[in-house]
């Protein structure tokens, strides 16, 4: 074999769905010629099948956050300027990253779309993902670190402080996805977070518009609310919660009515389907051509850890909507996505697949 055909299936190896498009560029070929060679793999056998066509079952693509979630709980009153023993806890987060490995357990195939530095960070993530989503697209930034986020919390679980370091974020850019066109055009459903700078979330918003692909955008905290695109016309989901609905809108939810108008505002500025969650109280579903609802939340007793529960009902409630469950029943299964979350140690809990939500669904129903 030449350099060129072995430079082609080290390729193939690290992404078998590649299109010859994708293959041509990332490796500076002319697209015939990457054909030509990929004719003569088949031919003499060392490619045994056409798996670098993209794939029928079309994509999931989360595009948004992969973080290194650390807690470190302090045993006695912090003490500042001194050494404070603590004990630690370290988890594989980020948004989108979460949303990917929830829909990945559900049975769906999913690509991660994100930029990381080149760091032992990324490689706790890489080998905690890996099984659940493709991250063959995620880019590495030379001189930049993985995103962190660093909470310090006292002996009762109250969180003290905390660090974020996500100036990686900063490096998310349009070129980027514009390398990932071929993907991003041939996803059945497209998921950013707002850890993405507001020119990505506005590109993404009119790749979705034009391709006619349902577009989901996840806010992640109220500050980012600025980040919402110019004209929200055509988005299909938007999922926030109470904070980051009032700091949009300027206003104060302070009642189911106000509630109720905060989602049908969004419903006016043209998304198709909006959900307020609003903590322990449930959450408010509004959308076109239906009433807007009130959803109690499921009662927890046991809330072992908060963390992953928000991104868990964001996940479940797309899968049960991509499944074709009507509205109502699909915030149903994401809330009880959330409730069991709520009960697990783990940001995305190991016993999740299709049959057990199935399963969790029907016992919550009866």
């Amino acid at each position: 074999m030449d350099s060129k055909e072995m430079k082609i299936l080290k390729y193939l190896r690290k992404n078998p769905y590649a299109s010859q498009l994708e293959i041509a560029n990332d490796l500076q070929m002319s697209r015939p010629a990457v054909a030509n060679i990929i004719s003569q793999l088949i031919k003499t056998g060392k490619i045994t099948g056409r798996a670098y066509i993209l794939p029928e079952k079309k994509e999931i693509i989360c595009i948004g956050g992969a973080n290194v979630d650390r807690k470190y709980i302090v045993k006695n009153k912090l003490q500042m300027g001194t050494s404070n023993p603590t004990t630690s806890l370290q988890s594989i987060g980020g948004v989108a990253r979460n949303i990917a490995e929830n829909l990945g357990r559900l049975g769906h195939t999913v690509r991660l779309l994100s930029v990381v530095g080149n760091d032992m960070e990324y490689e706790s993530i890489e080998k905690a993902s890996s099984h659940w989503m493709n991250l063959f697209s995620v880019e590495k930034i030379p001189n930049h670190s993985t995103g962190t986020y660093s909470a310090i919390l006292d002996s009762q679980g109250e969180m003290l402080f905390a660090l974020a370091n996500m100036d990686i974020y900063d490096q998310f850019t349009v070129d980027y996805l514009k390398k990932q066109e071929a993907h991003l055009t041939n996803a059945q459903l497209l998921i950013i977070d707002m850890n993405c700078p507001k020119d990505v979330i506005e590109y993404i918003q009119a790749l979705s518009s034009g391709h006619k692909i349902p577009l989901a955008i996840i806010p992640v905290s109220s500050p980012k609310m600025e980040r919402m695109p110019q004209s929200l016309e055509g988005i299909e989901w938007l999922i926030a919660n109470k904070d980051e609905a009032e700091t949009y809108f300027q206003m104060k939810i302070e009642d189911e009515a106000s509630w109720k108008k905060a989602a049908e505002l969004f419903v006016q500025k043209g998304i198709n389907h909006v959900v307020i969650t609003n903590s322990s109280k449930g959450v408010i579903l509004a959308g076109r051509d239906m009433e807007t609802a009130f959803v109690p939340a499921i009662v927890v007793d046991d809330v072992i850890d908060v963390t992953g529960a928000g991104d868990a009902f964001v996940s479940a409630t797309l899968h049960a909507w991509l499944e074709g469950a009507e509205i109502h029943q699909a915030v149903s299964t994401g809330m009880v996505n959330a409730s069991k979350t709520l009960q697990s140690a783990e940001t995305v809990r190991t016993e999740l697949s299709k049959v057990s939500l199935i399963n969790e669904l029907e016992e919550y129903t009866r």
